[in-house]
C-alpha cells in the first residue's frame, strides 16, 4: 500500500510539474496579410486625390506569432515542432520591461515603419523630403538666426535628406563649434552661422526642433492594427507603389516578403525569418523577398518551392518584381549565403 501511495504521489507531482510555467516563449508562423487588400473589413492602403489601381497579385507581409506563457509540457511539444522555435523569454521580453511595454514599443515601431514606407515610396515617385524647423528654443543658438517654417537644406555643406541627418552632424563636433546652416525661407535661399551649445544632456545642440514633410497632391492612408514591429516596411512601400502604378507590379503573382525600410529606401534585416517563411509558404506565396542580411538564415530554413529573392534596397525589390512579371529569375539568395 505504501508503495502504491508513493507511485500515485510521484505521478501527481510529475504531472503538476509539466504544467509549471517556464521562462521561455514559443515563436511560430503568424498570419500573413496582403497589403493590397483588406484586413478586418478595412482597406489597408487607400489613395485619395489620385487614381489608384488594384493589382491582380498579392504583396503579403509576414509575421511571427508569440506564445508568451508556456508550460514545461508546451515547451517539450514545441521543441519537436520544426515550425516553432522555443527561445529564452528575455530575448523577446527583456527583464527590465513589462510585456505591455514591449508590445507598446512594437506598436510604435510599426507606426514608424508605415511612415518610412510612405517616405521611401514618395521619394521613388519624385517627391523630395523637406526638413523644416518646427520650433526655435528661446535663448538657444538658433534663436534669431533661424525661424519656424525654414527648410534646412544643408549643414556645413552636408545635404540634409531627412530629420535624422541633422543631429549627428551637430554632435560630431564639440560644443562651441560654428556650423553654416543652409536654408530656404519663403522660397528664398539663405545661410547663417550657428554656434552649438550644450543641451540638458551636455551634448552639442543648436536649439531647434525639426519636422519632416514631403508635400504631394494626394493622400496616402495606411491602416493595419494588431501587428507590431518594423519588419513590414518593405511590403508597405511596395504596396503603396503598386497602388499608384498602372503597371501591375505583382504580375498577378502572390509574393511575400519582409524587411525594414528606412527613408532612403534601404532594406534592413528582421527576426523570425524561419517562421515567416513557413507562413508565406502556407499562404500560397510563390516568391519571398528576403533582406540580404537575412539570406544566410533564410537559405538554411528554405521552404520547398519558395524562391528567396535577395534585396538590399527598394530598387532591388522593384527589380525582383520586374523579373517575376517578365518570367525571369530574380537575384536569389545563393548557396554561399547559407555558409
Amino acid at each position: 500500500m505504501t508503495v502504491l501511495i508513493g507511485i500515485v504521489l510521484v505521478g501527481i507531482l510529475t504531472g503538476s510539474l509539466l504544467w509549471v510555467k517556464v521562462p521561455y516563449v514559443a515563436l511560430g508562423p503568424g498570419p500573413t496579410v496582403n497589403t493590397l487588400g483588406s484586413y478586418k473589413d478595412a482597406t489597408i492602403i487607400t489613395i485619395d486625390g489620385r487614381e489608384s489601381y488594384n493589382p491582380k497579385g498579392q504583396l503579403r507581409l509576414v509575421t511571427v506569432s508569440v506564445s508568451p506563457e508556456i508550460s514545461l509540457l508546451d515547451a517539450i511539444y514545441y521543441w519537436f515542432d520544426t515550425d516553432t522555435a522555443v527561445v529564452p523569454r528575455e530575448l523577446v521580453y527583456p527583464p527590465d520591461k513589462s510585456q505591455k511595454q514591449v508590445d507598446n514599443e512594437n506598436a510604435q515601431q510599426f507606426q514608424r515603419s508605415q511612415s518610412s514606407a510612405e517616405t521611401a515610396a514618395l521619394s521613388k515617385l519624385g517627391y523630395p523630403v523637406k526638413v523644416g524647423v518646427k520650433e526655435i528654443v528661446a535663448g538657444k543658438p538658433a534663436d534669431g538666426k533661424l525661424k519656424a517654417g525654414d527648410i534646412i537644406t544643408a549643414v556645413d555643406g552636408h545635404a540634409i535628406s531627412g530629420v535624422p541627418d541633422v543631429a549627428p552632424l551637430i554632435k560630431a563636433k564639440p560644443v562651441g563649434t560654428s556650423f553654416v546652416v543652409d536654408y530656404t525661407r519663403d522660397g528664398v535661399k539663405g545661410s547663417v552661422p550657428v554656434v552649438s551649445a550644450a543641451n540638458e544632456k551636455g551634448e552639442p545642440a543648436i536649439g531647434v526642433s525639426l519636422e519632416q514633410a514631403q508635400p504631394h497632391p494626394f493622400k496616402i492612408d495606411v491602416k493595419l492594427g494588431d501587428i507590431g514591429g518594423p519588419s513590414a516596411g518593405l511590403m508597405f512601400t511596395l504596396g503603396i507603389l503598386a497602388k499608384l502604378d498602372a503597371t501591375d507590379l505583382t504580375g498577378g503573382v502572390v509574393i511575400a516578403g519582409t524587411g525594414t525600410m528606412d527613408d532612403s529606401g534601404a532594406v534592413g534585416p528582421i527576426g523570425g525569418i524561419a517562421q515567416k517563411l513557413v507562413g508565406a509558404k502556407r499562404d500560397g506565396a510563390k516568391f519571398f523577398l528576403t533582406p540580404a542580411d537575412n539570406c544566410a538564415e533564410a537559405v538554411k530554413n528554405a521552404q520547398p518551392g519558395l524562391p528567396l529573392a535577395k534585396v538590399k534596397t527598394l530598387d532591388d525589390a522593384l527589380a525582383a518584381l520586374a523579373a517575376i512579371r517578365e518570367h525571369r529569375e530574380p537575384v536569389l539568395c545563393g548557396a554561399s549565403d547559407g555558409k
